[in-house]
């Protein structure tokens, strides 16, 4: 049987991401501190590794190498001119290991740094700059983008714009919440309301979260808050509600918006200057089997989870769901 298009198979159930990429570099020996983007380079071998070891656990898709591959991300390590080298090496990599089964979302994360006039970051540069970084992945082979760990509806509305300008294929856009009294809020203040509302409109194939400093049971209300968010704003839509964002979703002609969602590996421990995740990879499973029945369907896992986390949760959610 040949593989779907990614648009169609992220519609088709149960569709899993893969796990963190940076502690599983350092269990194969790549030091803290070093840029891990440039691996795609220096060492393909350790990175490739990584996306089998995703791969045989159970994952549909793997995230490329290259969270921190945008030229400001780089620059802090004397690299900002090798952007187009680490990224198209980076879905190279994925590729090879994914072959034709599998699938390739190009990984493009924030920048780090505040748009004018809160930092130094101008409109138009830091959309040169994802243009950049999506232009090198799809020439290296990706199936589609992922916009993940953003904080500021600037910053990703602009890295989907820039995503569009020279790509066609889909997007998937996610942000990163903390707990905020009875609510979720990222570092900017952004809520799950307002998040939904600037992002879905945009044309994206999916929204959601990753990462943050939730507990697990806190990544199971979150999945909630963005389901009813999401079916309040299809009704507006369907109703014909006047609302500014049920229109633009109207205009994009999409029939339903797919949720993501990544979980850490719960909230981390401070043990001798180290965080610590603590989550076995049984309560994870058990956490992302709670999340995919409030109805997100892309499911993957971000900080502290591994190959164990994602094989335990792959043999729930596919078996307990009948999907292959």
């Amino acid at each position: 049987m040949s593989r779907l298009p990614l648009k169609e198979r992220i519609r088709k159930g149960v569709f899993l991401l893969d796990g963190a990429m940076g502690t599983e570099l350092i269990a194969r020996g790549v030091e803290a501190g070093t840029c891990n983007d440039y691996l795609n380079v220096e060492a393909p071998d350790i990175v490739i590794d990584v996306h089998r070891s995703y791969f045989e656990a159970g994952s549909d898709a793997v995230l490329t190498n290259t969270f921190g591959a945008n030229k400001y991300a780089l620059a802090r390590h004397g690299l900002s001119e090798s952007v187009s080298k680490v990224n198209e090496n980076g879905a190279k990599i994925a590729r090879q290991a994914a072959g034709e089964d599998k699938y390739v979302l190009g990984d493009i994360g924030p920048s780090g740094d505040f748009l004018e006039p809160l930092g130094t970051l101008r409109v138009d540069d830091l959309r040169d700059t994802f243009a950049e970084q999506a232009k090198a992945l799809e020439s290296g082979g990706v199936d589609g983008f992922i916009i993940e760990t953003m904080t500021a509806i600037d910053e990703v509305r602009i890295a989907i714009e820039a995503v569009k300008s020279v790509s066609d294929l889909p997007i998937l856009a996610s942000m990163s919440f903390d707990r905020a009294g009875n609510d979720f809020r990222t570092m900017m203040g952004v809520n799950v309301d307002s998040a939904v509302a600037a992002i879905a409109p945009l044309g994206v194939d999916a929204v959601g979260f990753n990462c943050g400093t939730l507990s697990l049971d806190s990544y199971i209300e979150l999945a909630k808050k963005y389901v009813s968010v999401i079916q309040a704003l299809e009704k507006k839509r369907a109703t014909g509600h006047p609302s500014s964002e049920a229109e633009l979703l109207r205009r994009t002609g999409e029939s339903r918006i797919t949720l993501l969602a990544e979980p850490n590996a719960g909230k981390p421990e401070l043990i001798d200057g180290k965080a610590i995740y603590k989550v076995t990879p049984e309560d994870f499973a058990e956490a992302a089997e709670k999340i995919y029945s409030t109805g997100v369907t892309i499911i993957g896992g971000c900080c502290g989870t591994g190959p164990e986390h994602i094989k335990a949760m792959a043999e729930k959610l596919k078996r307990n769901n009948n999907f292959c």
